[in-house]
Formats: structure tokens, C-alpha cells, sequence
């Protein structure tokens, strides 16, 4: 059962990079959660996770790039919301591949939360800007 559905009332910035590297996010936490929660075997768990991280590090750096090229406002404390999400991520994947955290419902659930504050408050005030 899907963690999160992306759908453009919801989540959609109308901004298409965006959008579209959302939806590929979506997907990624969705496939990661379905494995942890239903008992996929560790090594394709950190598949999955590796694979989601690197996936959102490099929309981070795409969107970072977008605003910092539109001259957006608000970048800077865009950044540190990415930033603080990377390092949490990054600490959990680190810990997860020596044997001393899982992915769990409540990590999924976390990301969700994330995203479900995220998106709506940081992502559609940069749609402007980003679209002029």
C-alpha cells in the first residue's frame, strides 16, 4: 500500500522539474516503505534506501540551483530545510548499513511528515520565482 500519492492539488508546485522529481520522490519513499514494512530481505531495504537518498539529494541540488539562478528570496532558509533533512537521512542510511537502525514505519512515516510540510510551505512560494 502506497506511504504517499502525489496528486497536483495536493503537492503540485506547478513548476514542472519539480513536480515531476517529486513524483519520482513519491515513488522511491513508497518502493523503500513497502520493502521495510513487508519484510524485504536488509540488502534490498538499503538498496532502496540508498536509492531514495540519492535521488533526493540531487533534486535538492536541482532546486537549489533553480533558486539560486532566479535569485529567490527565500533561498537561504530553503537550503537549511534541505540541509536538515539530508543530515538526518544521511545518519539514518549510515547507521542502517552497520547494523544499528532499521527502516521502520515511523522513519517512513517521518519522511511523509516531512514532505507533507515541505512541499505545501517552501516548494509553492518558490513557484513564482522560479516560473518568471
Amino acid at each position: 500500500m502506497a506511504l504517499i500519492t502525489w496528486t497536483a492539488e495536493q503537492y503540485g508546485t506547478k513548476v514542472d522539474f519539480a513536480d515531476d522529481e517529486h513524483k519520482d520522490i513519491f515513488s522511491l519513499l513508497n518502493k523503500l516503505y513497502d520493502d521495510a514494512t513487508g519484510g524485504a530481505d536488509r540488502s534490498q531495504i538499503g538498496n532502496s534506501l540508498d536509492t531514495l537518498i540519492t535521488c533526493v539529494v540531487e533534486h535538492f541540488a536541482h532546486e537549489e540551483r533553480e533558486m539560486e539562478a532566479k535569485g529567490y528570496a527565500d533561498f537561504a532558509a530553503h537550503k537549511a530545510e534541505h540541509d536538515a533533512l539530508v543530515g538526518i537521512c544521511a545518519g539514518l542510511q549510515t547507521k542502517f548499513h552497520v547494523g544499528e537502525a532499521e527502516v521502520t514505519d515511523e522513519v517512513g512515516q517521518m519522511v511523509k511528515g516531512w514532505l507533507d510540510n515541505h512541499i505545501p510551505t517552501f516548494d509553492f512560494a518558490y513557484a513564482d520565482a522560479l516560473n518568471s
